[in-house]
């Protein structure tokens, strides 16, 4: 349903997803958000050119070290999210209504226990 949502407003999950890493954190090294997936995403450059393409992100080299990319967020990229914000908060909610909280606890905890193992790597 999520998914399904973000489509109707242009974006795929991973591109939303970009979007939020950006807005808690930008600039930052392309690398550095690919870590922060919550999906592994072998394509970033073409998720980055598009979101650039639409003027949601902005990508620059690095003064110090012109091998790294940083992308950072722009205020249309922040406008977006703002806009997409109590709907994608609202559609979460009512994907796990049916659950109680002891239940969306263990939840959280086993999908931390997850992505740890997944940073391990």
């Amino acid at each position: 349903r999520e998914s399904r949502f973000l489509r109707e407003h242009g974006l795929t999950p991973p591109q939303y997803n970009i979007l939020r890493i950006l807005r808690g954190e930008s600039p930052l090294p392309c690398l550095a958000v690919a870590s922060r997936m919550i999906t592994v995403v072998p394509a970033i450059t073409g998720l980055m050119d598009r979101l650039e393409k639409n003027g949601f992100v902005h990508r620059h080299r690095s003064a110090e070290d012109r091998r790294v990319v940083l992308a950072q967020i722009t205020a249309t990229g922040i406008q977006v999210l703002a806009g997409l914000d109590e709907e994608v908060t609202a559609v979460s909610k009512d994907i796990f209504k049916h659950m109680k909280k002891p239940e969306l606890n263990e939840l959280i905890r086993l999908l931390e226990l997850a992505r740890q193992g997944c940073t391990a790597v």
